[in-house]
């Protein structure tokens, strides 16, 4: 795909700016759910994404018929969540960083799409639906394998309609009554699955992490964030103390439009995917655009 072949008008000239302030720096790319849109995953506030009440840490712990609803919901979603496949933004992300260009992904999904696109340093703000743990012992447990046993202890839990999936992978249930809720094998503790539930603070070291990558680079790319969480605009903020350029993909408007240095209204395969290719074609590094093919 070429500059001229987006679909919106200002999106070829958005990009030609993005080209220029990039061109020759390392950059730090922050997604969020908009970039696994194009994998099947629905966005929690772009247009057309139905209203969502997200389970809160507060409910999850402290109700055992919440946790039955999490886990009900959860398990019918995970089939299709763990299903999705990596989109040509994602492989873009993965082949910015194989060459150098990007030093690292910082990501607020949980799908975990970014590692099987091939990106080695991954910056999971939310944890990832990959692994559960027990809150009273700290014993990790493969999502894949727990999901063997809910089937087993739950053998009447099936669908037979497709029922609309949510960004966190969790479907709205048609029932909870008899679901046996997992626990933990080893001490019968709690579990839960690794990631940041709504009204749940992002561990203090994974932050680090993350403004770390931005602190070593010398331009972020957010994509596919409408940057209402709180820590997408904190890493901003930390960019633009640095007074480095802050290129915003995404389609509407952000809470940071205004603090761009460029702003793509637009898909973010896309755009990325030009973006790509354009950084390839003024480095000389044609096998940057052919990385996609793989």
């Amino acid at each position: 795909m070429s500059l001229i072949d987006c679909a919106a008008a200002d999106v070829p000239e958005a990009l030609a700016r993005a080209l220029r302030v990039l061109d020759g720096r390392t950059m730090t790319i922050l997604t969020g759910a908009g970039v696994s849109t194009d994998s099947g995953i629905p966005d929690y506030r772009g247009k057309g994404a139905p209203a969502r009440r997200p389970m809160t840490v507060e409910q999850f712990l402290g109700s055992d018929e919440a946790r039955r609803r999490y886990w009900v919901g959860s398990h019918l979603g995970w089939r299709s969540f763990a299903s999705a496949q990596p989109n040509a933004g994602h492989r873009a992300i993965a082949a910015l960083e194989e060459h150098g260009i990007a030093t690292g992904v910082i990501t607020q999904n949980v799908d975990g799409l970014h590692v099987r696109a091939g990106s080695r340093r991954v910056v999971e703000l939310h944890g990832t639906m990959r692994r559960v743990f027990c809150i009273r012992c700290g014993q990790v447990f493969d999502r894949r394998d727990l999901s063997s046993r809910v089937e087993s202890d739950n053998p009447w839990l099936v669908t037979t309609h497709e029922l609309p999936l949510g960004p966190d992978g969790d479907v709205t249930p048609e029932t909870t009554e008899g679901f046996v809720v997992p626990d933990c094998s080893v001490c019968a503790g709690t579990l839960k699955p690794d990631v940041v539930f709504f009204g749940e603070y992002i561990p203090s070291e994974k932050f680090r992490e993350a403004e770390q990558l931005v602190l070593g680079s010398d331009a972020l790319v957010i994509a596919g964030s409408s940057l209402v969480v709180n820590s997408g605009i904190r890493l901003l903020e930390r960019a633009r103390r640095r007074r480095i350029p802050i290129v915003i993909i995404n389609r509407g408007q952000t809470r940071a439009d205004a603090r761009a240095t460029v702003k793509i209204d637009g898909g973010t395969s896309e755009a990325l995917t030009a973006l790509l290719e354009g950084l390839a074609a003024s480095t000389g590094h044609r096998e940057l655009a052919s990385s996609l093919e793989r």
